[in-house]
């Protein structure tokens, strides 16, 4: 059943979701667009390619926790599966679509990962290790995201969890993968943005 309080954790976690944290953080940091450079994405791998590890590394810290976050909340007020489920598809939607830049954000990794953190750890840290032995191996963070997305529904079913919380990591995997192809035509022809290439 569908409630009042389950529709406004809804909404809050997209409106928390929304909040641009690397637009921001390039516009106080030296007072630019981050969307008109490299990638033009606002997430922290644009940010660190653009700004820097420093700046990157903030920009990931805060785009987790936020997802994080609304999870947390979710749980708080709701106390449901489908709730909480919600706010985390919410929160990433948010991020993915925000309010504030004319619904073009993120490709939905941090965010997710965090919101994923407070909802299933050990698949989330599992689906890392899958992130770094990419990263580690090909230096593609792209394909690192992308991989480690994919392999998220194989930790859910391995540690078993219930039917709807599977569901939502297959839609987090798609979800993912899609918010990527960008990246995936350019890692096909060998213009993807490699750590250490300049």
């Amino acid at each position: 059943m569908v409630t009042v309080t389950a529709i406004l954790v809804t909404v809050g976690a997209y409106l928390v979701g929304s909040i641009p944290f690397g637009f921001l953080l390039a516009r106080f940091w030296k007072g630019i667009d981050i969307r008109q450079y490299g990638s033009g994405n606002i997430g922290a791998t644009n940010v660190w390619r653009t700004l820097g590890k420093g700046p990157g590394l903030i920009v990931l810290v805060l785009d987790m926790l936020k997802g994080m976050a609304a999870v947390l909340l979710a749980k708080q007020l709701a106390n449901s599966d489908p709730a909480v489920l919600a706010a985390a598809l919410a929160v990433m939607a948010g991020h993915s679509w925000p309010l504030w830049l004319g619904f073009k954000g993120g490709k939905i990794i941090a965010t997710g990962a965090g919101a994923v953190l407070a909802i299933a750890p050990l698949p989330l840290l599992l689906a890392f290790l899958v992130w770094l032995g990419t990263v580690a191996l090909s230096r593609y963070v792209s394909l690192g995201s992308i991989l480690a997305a994919v392999s998220l529904p194989l930790w859910m079913m391995l540690f078993k969890y219930n039917q709807p919380t599977l569901i939502f990591s297959v839609l987090v995997a798609a979800f993912a993968v899609w918010k990527h192809s960008s990246n995936i035509k350019r890692l096909l022809n060998g213009t993807e943005f490699k750590i250490g290439r300049k």
